[in-house]
């Protein structure tokens, strides 16, 4: 079995821990994380805009690429201890969404955490690129909460009954 588990800052020890639990100690763990362009491009763009293009060795959007990619090891080798067991770590860099769904192309299952709403039951709990990635896995998807789940009293009332 071939587990992918998308390592988010704040939500990966209950990514990990599910797995842990979850998948046979046979399997085959694999610990994804995904970099997306998003701040070192608005960095990369302000640096342009405000401050000219004449010295590109002061451009700050460059040294948050480096910063990224050292926080992302940290946390891969944080999750691989806290796994214990043979693990393969996979840095990706992209499209966050779209990076978990390749990554994911010969999974057996893919881990992943609420990132949204967590403080009551339903949809929002979800954010963008959670529900990208659980409407477009190419496999079984193991959906957990970060921290306990909200109590059922958090569900919305139920409609009423259609009158006919």
């Amino acid at each position: 079995m071939r587990v992918i588990v998308w390592l988010v800052e704040g939500t990966w020890p209950a990514c990990v821990d599910a797995v842990r639990t979850h998948a046979p100690q046979a399997s085959e763990v694999v610990l994804l994380h995904v970099s997306g362009p998003e701040v070192p491009d608005v960095a990369h763009g302000a640096f342009a805009g405000l401050l000219g293009r004449g010295h590109p060795e002061r451009d700050p959007g460059s040294r948050l690429t480096d910063l990224g990619g050292t926080s992302a090891a940290e946390l891969l080798a944080a999750a691989a201890a806290r796994l214990g067991r043979p693990c393969t770590r996979l840095e990706r860099n992209g499209r966050v969404e779209r990076e978990v769904v390749a990554a994911a192309e010969d999974a057996d299952l893919l881990v992943l955490a609420r990132d949204g709403d967590r403080d009551r039951l339903g949809p929002r709990s979800l954010g963008p690129a959670v529900r990208f990635a659980v409407d477009h896995a190419p496999c079984p998807v193991l959906l957990v909460w970060p921290e306990a789940a909200p109590d059922l009293t958090t569900l919305p009332p139920a409609p009423p009954p259609p009158h006919h």
